[in-house]
């Protein structure tokens, strides 16, 4: 029988969690399984430092008043993105920040700017207005950003004004004024004496807090430490900012396995295995530190096998590249990832059901809705995505699958919003994207196809040299060409044009021979003139 956790709002299933970390010299990976899946891979090598969480000391470059933002240089290869209402803190964001459905709405009266905002505490909507870009900042003006974004594809980091640092049980915000407790901690009363204890340690002070879910029945005395500690990180990061040029580093978030224990790791995690001695030796070290109930759950993996491969890990990373997933109905999902959006297919492939199809669409829908909320944590995509799954007659079941993707939806750290299904049978949402996706990171675009995912069939191909070869024959200057082409194209004109040189001969007056070079890709081919093999192609060939 499953077990049950009570919520505020209904009953979910428990979920057994796991946290698996795999160490070597050149790169490090956190795995998290839940009910032994694998729903989110995490990895950090040297020559790839993550900057989200980094505050830096950048110059104003550029302020452009029509998209109400700013470009800062903070050192890296891409100008950093920092928006007007990141100048400004929201006073309702908790841990998980605030859902900001309008950012770059138009003036209103009086010539600011405004977002439209939800409120976590009361489930209202509120006006957020903020004064114009261009008259807050300047060019060439050094100002302290924090990176909450990375930098994705052509775009820069995305930046904030609006400083925090996480500590273990707190995130610590300077000159601010307000004190925030994880919505996860849903305790009224908890959350009363945590407010209380939180207000009284800041009195007098300009600064603000947030107490994460990791805080709930936190002590005074651990609440005063870890306060402490966070605001000598910082007057030492402001200090070090005082004798800095910018753009400049001027605080650096912990590394990626540091900020998993901090983060990740808490009484609702069952295990957390590790095959490096080193690192198990720095993760009990810490946890005795802030955390010693948590001691006897990490172990140290001596196995002779690898320990993702022990798991069956390795195996569901390298299906998290597919296009095609499999449902265990025996259905199946297809993935595609583009420039604007994500989209997902649902089908029903092999399972045809028995006698009722509703049924069997039914089921497939909610397997299906189980597994793509799985994989969009997996494979860390953000942004729009579109669902399209199988249509349904009944709108109870259409209900049913939409809580179903909303229920999964709840585990994933990224924020995500449901649109509902529309008339056209597609489910909407977006999902915070804080950085590249699983397949950006660590997939580059196929140089044959240049992402598309497709390359010209290889009749196609020859249809283009019969092209390049008309126009050779217009142009009245070669005797003689030799065709250069892929092995696999070389080997369809044998089988399966067999004429087309006889063919090509008498109509050009050229002689004619094909090579096959297999350092060409697939869909390229070169001509080179006699007799001396020049190689001519790009004046003949139409790209």
């Amino acid at each position: 029988m499953p077990k049950w956790v009570a919520s505020s709002l209904t009953l979910r299933p428990a979920v057994d969690r796991e946290i698996v970390v795999n160490a070597t010299a050149r790169e490090k990976r956190v795995a998290i399984i839940e009910n032994k899946r694998l729903v989110e891979l995490m990895h950090e090598r040297p020559d790839e430092r993550r900057i989200a969480g980094d505050v830096y000391l950048g110059v104003v470059e550029a302020i452009v008043p029509g998209l109400q933002a700013a470009f800062i240089d903070i050192g890296q290869e891409k100008s950093a993105f920092l928006h007007a209402s990141d100048l400004y803190r929201d006073d309702e964001a908790d841990d998980e920040g605030s859902v900001d459905l309008n950012s770059t709405s138009k003036s209103s009266k009086g010539g600011r700017k405004g977002s439209r905002t939800k409120s976590k505490n009361t489930g209202r909507w509120r006006d957020r207005t903020y004064a114009p870009i261009q008259d807050v900042v300047s060019k060439g003006q050094s100002i302290m950003v924090q990176v909450t974004k990375e930098p994705i594809g052509t775009k820069g980091a995305r930046v904030t004004t609006q400083v925090s640092l996480p500590g273990r049980f707190l995130v610590y915000i300077p000159s601010s004024s307000h004190v925030g407790i994880s919505r996860k901690i849903e305790d009224r009363e908890e959350r009363r004496r945590l407010r209380k204890m939180a207000k009284d340690a800041l009195k007098g002070s300009s600064d603000s807090v947030i107490i994460r879910t990791v805080g709930e029945e936190l002590t005074e005395k651990t609440f005063q430490g870890e306060l402490k500690s966070l605001r000598k990180s910082w007057e030492k990061a402001s200090k070090r900012a005082q004798g800095m040029k910018a753009p400049a580093l001027v605080y650096q978030d912990a590394r990626m396995t540091s900020s998993m224990i901090r983060d990740l790791f808490n009484d609702r995690v069952d295990s957390l295995t590790v095959d490096s001695s080193d690192l198990h030796h720095e993760i009990k070290s810490y946890l005795g530190q802030v955390d010693p109930d948590l001691l006897d759950r990490v172990t140290l993996y001596n196995g002779q096998a690898p320990l993702f491969d022990e798991l069956g890990i390795e195996e569901e990373i390298r299906r998290a590249f597919r296009r095609k997933v499999d449902l265990s109905s025996g259905g199946h999902i297809v993935i595609e990832q583009t420039e604007a959006l994500v989209s997902i297919d649902v089908n029903t492939g092999s399972y045809t059901g028995r006698k009722d199809p509703s049924k069997t669409i039914f089921r497939t829908n909610m397997d299906a809705a189980v597994e793509i909320a799985r994989q969009l944590r997996l494979r860390d995509v953000g942004g729009i995505i579109v669902i399209d799954f199988i249509d349904m007659d009944d709108e109870k079941s259409r209900v049913k699958v939409e809580q179903k993707m909303r229920m999964h939806l709840g585990r994933d750290r990224a924020r995500s919003k449901v649109f509902g299904i529309s008339e056209l049978g597609l489910l909407q949402l977006s999902r915070q994207r804080v950085s590249p996706s699983l397949q950006q990171q660590m997939m580059t675009p196929c140089t044959y196809c240049e992402g598309t995912g497709r390359i010209l069939a290889p009749q196609t191909v020859v249809r283009r040299i019969e092209r390049a070869l008309q126009r050779v024959s217009t142009a009245g200057k070669e005797r003689g060409i030799t065709i250069l082409t892929h092995p696999v194209i070389a080997l369809h004109l044998l089988e399966n044009e067999t004429d087309f040189l006889k063919g090509q001969r008498a109509r050009t007056k050229i002689v004619l021979e094909v090579r096959d070079n297999p350092m060409l890709g697939l869909d390229e081919f070169r001509l080179l003139a006699h007799p001396a093999d020049t190689d001519v192609t790009n004046k003949y060939v139409s790209n």
